[in-house]
């Protein structure tokens, strides 16, 4: 007889069809355009949480439907949002979820999601609107309370060498923000990630405990492409549309300044040859740079014209050129670790070579000047052979123009991170060496003394392995053959072996990545030569005479504007020169490419729009008129096969590049996984199921 079989569904989860499901109680952050940055960056954070909460990886955050709350962010804020600080508060919490580790990978997620939102953001914006978001500052807590007052000069008539154009420079929201401004870079990197942390983990503290202290003071003055440099954000930095603003500012199209006057302000804008004052282009990244070979050029016939010569008796005229040249290079460092601050001064591995160079430069200096005035001719021999040493960095520095170009500034990438492994393995290295030196000289004592042994194992170590061989006897004729053996095996085969297998590796996982680091080492020197907020930089060796003008005169007369006028005068009397080589220059290119500095203008447009609050369904809103779109490179495969026919086309893949086909297959891959976890969960649906048992 057959058994009449009632059985009821069991309850299924919810199953989510990707790493982050789509949660429609979760509401868009409600940013105003006067929000400070610390409230854009607690909204940010807590919708961020909320919407990654499972780990996933970059490609999927990117083409599956794992980013579909991002992809109604990104268009949330473009379409509604004005507020000038969103790509500052959404790379600062890149830096952050990326510096924390947890098990999960969630923090990693959420880092890629911080910067996918960002540099999507900036495709939807029109190009002029891309350079003020990515150029915008972040002002002082004060500055925002007294931005509408007159505009007056901010630092009260002081005028210097470090006098700021920007009132957001001139003051600090607390007395020791100067000193955290140039503190060391590790110190500093961790103090902005602490503050970010602060904010982060007290998203629900009150206003009140807020204002006590200001958690977001150290990225104070910080724009969004220096907060990615810092947070090595290079998926953004190598996007498109950022590398337009970084290679506009390279070119000079982008400039901070356009005159020089007393009352000057830096301020992000379009090139303008015919109202721009022509020494304005003294602070184009291109031009600084190559007055940077030719004065490394100079300063290396000079060092082998004293160093050919090697007068050990007196100082001739080209030794008195060479120690002006090391006394301007000298304090143009300083001004540039001044302007920069230690974090991106750090970041540029050239600037190493220099604080070594001079390093040299004033041993041998003080060892010259001794060995002059006591008529200590050895002491004078060991200067000059000090000084030899100078060409081991000097030399590397005056081609250092080569990192700029593609093959060497990836190579540059590679050499440092292979240096690193190099280093954490030596200390293997060292031990397994200190161990068998010490039980070579212990058992050889009465054959070898301590140097001699120790010479011979350095020569086993660096491939002489017959040496070791031919001793073993003489060491001890019963621990002497095994110990060798095991030695010459360890140094020979297991530690060489793993040693180059180590740096293969490290090799191979920054070449893969080519062009960012490559990107990424290029924006950070178009940076760090254009972050400097002094009025006047004069360029090496004239910046010895600025500073024996105006620095006495400031010990007995007051600040006011004349010194800065001072200053202006001597910088257009000392720079002419160059100003009108650069003009020539620009003149002939310009003559061959009429509309080279055509590539950022446009419609002006402003951050004021009209300001709507968020809508409850993304389908609902209206599109901002204000910010043309980019056109279309491919629409992702999930989106084409998921999306209604009625919705509209979205710019969601915004690199840049065409897609490998790697990418193609990876995105139709999880387009189908998609489909089919909905079909499955589709007929795993239902309110029972009948099934007859025979």
């Amino acid at each position: 007889m057959p058994i009449r079989v009632k059985s009821r569904a069991l309850p299924t989860p919810d199953r989510a069809s990707s790493p982050i499901s789509s949660h429609q109680e979760i509401q868009l952050p409600d940013i105003g355009h006067e929000d400070g940055f610390r409230d854009v960056i607690k909204k940010l954070s807590a919708y961020i949480a909320a919407v990654v909460f499972m780990p996933s990886t970059f490609e999927q955050l990117r083409t599956t439907s794992a980013g579909d709350d991002l992809r109604t962010l990104v268009e949330y804020l473009s379409d509604r949002v004005t507020n000038p600080a969103i790509v500052n508060a959404l790379l600062a919490l890149r830096w952050h979820y990326g510096a924390v580790n947890d098990s999960r990978g969630v923090n990693e997620a959420r880092a890629n999601a911080c910067e996918i939102v960002a540099w999507r953001f900036l495709t939807r914006l029109s190009e002029r609107e891309a350079v003020e978001f990515c150029l915008y500052e972040i002002p002082d807590a004060c500055e925002r309370d007294n931005s509408f007052q007159a505009d007056e000069p901010a630092d009260g008539g002081e005028s210097n060498e470090r006098t700021a154009l920007l009132r957001n420079t001139s003051r600090s929201s607390s007395p020791d923000s100067c000193s955290d401004y140039h503190q060391s870079g590790t110190s500093r990197r961790n103090k902005l990630l602490k503050s970010i942390s602060k904010l982060t983990m007290s998203r629900h503290a009150s206003d009140v405990e807020e204002l006590e202290d200001d958690p977001t003071a150290p990225f104070t003055h910080l724009n969004a492409l220096e907060i990615a440099a810092i947070a090595d954000a290079k998926r953004f930095l190598s996007q498109h549309v950022v590398q337009k603003i970084i290679t506009g500012i390279w070119n000079g199209d982008i400039i901070f300044w356009d005159s020089l006057s007393v009352h000057s302000e830096k301020k992000p804008r379009v090139y303008n040859p015919n109202t721009a004052d022509p020494f304005s282009r003294l602070r184009v990244p291109k031009y600084l740079k190559a007055y940077e070979v030719a004065f490394f050029v100079g300063f290396l016939m000079l060092y082998y014209s004293v160093l050919i010569e090697q007068n050990r008796y007196s100082l001739t005229p080209l030794e008195i050129l060479l120690y002006v040249w090391f006394a301007g290079f000298f304090y143009d460092e300083i001004s540039e670790y001044i302007d920069a601050g230690s974090v991106f001064y750090a970041a540029d591995v050239w600037n190493l070579f220099d604080m070594i160079m001079i390093a040299i430069g004033i041993v041998f200096a003080v060892l010259r000047f001794v060995g002059l005035y006591k008529e200590d001719y050895t002491l004078v021999d060991i200067a000059f052979d000090v000084l030899s040493l100078e060409a081991l960095f000097m030399v590397p520095r005056v081609c250092s123009i080569l990192s700029l170009s593609p093959y060497w500034g990836t190579l540059i990438p590679c050499l440092k991170e292979m240096g690193k492994d190099f280093l954490k393995f030596m200390v293997l290295v060292v031990i397994v060496y200190v161990g068998f030196l010490t039980t070579f000289s212990l058992v050889g004592r009465e054959m070898y003394s301590f140097p001699h042994m120790a010479m011979i194992v350095t020569k086993i170590f660096f491939g002489s392995s017959y040496v070791g061989f031919d001793i073993m006897e003489d060491i001890d004729p019963i621990f002497g053959p095994p110990l060798m053996l095991i030695f010459v095996t360890l140094s020979s085969i297991l530690l060489m072996g793993s040693l180059t297998g180590m740096l293969s590796n490290s090799f191979s996982r920054v070449i893969l990545h080519a062009r960012e680091e490559y990107l990424y080492v290029y924006s950070v020197y178009v940076l760090e030569a254009s972050t400097s907020n002094r009025l006047t930089h004069f360029y090496p060796p004239f910046n010895l005479i600025a500073l024996g003008i105006f620095r006495p005169l400031r010990l007995f007369l007051p600040s006011d504007d004349k010194f800065r006028q001072g200053r202006i005068l001597l910088l257009r009397a000392t720079h002419a020169p160059i100003v009108g080589v650069i003009r020539v220059y620009e003149w002939i290119t310009k003559r061959g490419n009429p509309d080279g500095f055509d590539s950022f203008r446009g419609p002006r447009t402003s951050f004021k729009r009209p300001v709507a609050l968020p809508p409850d369904r993304p389908e609902s809103r209206p599109r901002s008129r204000h910010r043309p779109r980019l056109p279309l490179s491919r629409p992702a495969s999930l989106e084409v096969v998921n999306r209604p026919k009625s919705q509209r086309e979205l710019p969601e893949d915004d690199t840049g590049n065409a897609p490998t086909d790697v990418e193609v297959r990876i995105s139709e891959l999880a387009a189908k996984i998609d489909r089919l976890t909905a079909l499955v969960v589709s007929l795993q649906t239902g309110a029972g199921t009948e099934t007859v048992r025979t």
